[in-house]
């Protein structure tokens, strides 16, 4: 058992991934020798070498066109885009040719290879520095979008990432990159890839979130039994495929949803939850599902993105809404 951030669990997860496939390689800008800007992948190359662990010219869409030559001839690469702002030169090449080359193929050729991408606000980056492009992504039939919201995940998750045979777009939370967890690699992964989880288990109602609003959600739990209120939290872990059938549990058991996000608020991730929610679990629902998420406008400056970003005070505000009715 050992204390590990979530970058640190990023990284020993690719590490475990490396020496347990000859063929999984990384690739990315300054991933090598200076360890990415987040330090995820320091160390790496050292212990790997050059040929397995790549640093690339700052071209994000050279980045995807290599790793799909990569995937197709055997490879399992996984590609860091720098941050969530820089991923859209490459968007063309993940669209067009990542998501659909094994529908193309008729299923013959499969693209097993993954997209690491920081995302998410609460550093104080510049402008394109922090996005949330994940509905972008999710909206693709042919990729699977997942995001890891701990330490333990990071680690499992990654690596479940890599030995999945379709291209998965894995997020990210930069903002909760240094916090920490418990890990005992000898213990299985509790979960698969694509199955959400509930963090926390209430009575009252359910908030819906992953990534960096994790934390975030369980905070609120917290502060909402001060008004005798008690909230279960579900992580989503994957954003696509969603994992209806834990979602519909906990409505059905709760009776009231809220779903949590940082990106914008107009057809974002929580638009497709609270539509499923609405078609499965009508007849079960006390109130209309809620959703608490960024504002429908560019990502602000960083001296303005905590008015921007959900944060306790928001989430507990929709909680009461969705107990008002």
């Amino acid at each position: 058992m050992t204390k590990i951030s979530l970058g640190k669990g990023i990284n020993a997860g690719l590490r475990a991934a490396m020496e347990n496939d000859p063929k999984v390689v990384i690739l990315g800008e300054d991933i090598g020798k200076l360890g990415g800007v987040f330090r995820v992948t320091e160390g790496l190359q050292k212990d790997f070498g050059e040929d397995r662990v790549i640093d690339t010219p700052l071209a994000e869409s050279g980045i995807i066109g290599t790793a799909v030559g990569l995937a197709l001839r055997g490879y399992r690469p996984v590609c860091e885009i720098q941050f969530d702002g820089f991923v859209f030169p490459a968007y063309d090449q993940i669209i067009n040719q990542v998501a659909k080359m094994h529908y193309r193929s008729m299923g013959k050729l499969r693209m097993p290879m993954v997209i690491r991408i920081p995302f998410g606000g609460g550093i104080g980056a510049v402008e394109h520095h922090s996005e949330s492009p994940e509905t972008l992504f999710a909206h693709i039939a042919g990729l699977k979008v997942v995001a890891c919201g701990d330490p333990v995940d990071a680690y499992w998750m990654i690596q479940q990432a890599i030995t999945s045979d379709d291209p998965v777009v894995f997020l990210e939370p930069k903002r909760r990159y240094h916090e920490k967890a418990e890990l005992d690699e000898s213990v299985p992964p509790a979960y698969p890839l694509h199955k959400a989880k509930v963090v926390r288990e209430g009575t009252d109602a359910t908030l819906f979130c992953y990534g960096p609003m994790v934390k975030t959600c369980l905070q609120a739990a917290e502060a909402a039994l001060e008004d005798g209120r008690n909230l279960e939290v579900v992580d989503l872990r994957t954003i696509s495929p969603l994992d209806l059938r834990t979602i519909f549990d906990s409505v059905k058991k709760t009776r009231r949803a809220v779903v949590v996000h940082e990106a914008p608020f107009s057809l974002g991730p929580g638009a497709e939850v609270a539509a499923r929610i609405t078609e499965e679990c009508f007849y079960h629902l006390e109130a209309p599902v809620l959703r608490v998420a960024g504002y429908d406008t560019p990502y602000p400056p960083s001296r303005m993105e905590e008015e921007y970003l959900p944060d306790l005070d928001r989430v507990l505000d929709g909680v009461d809404r969705v107990m008002g009715y």
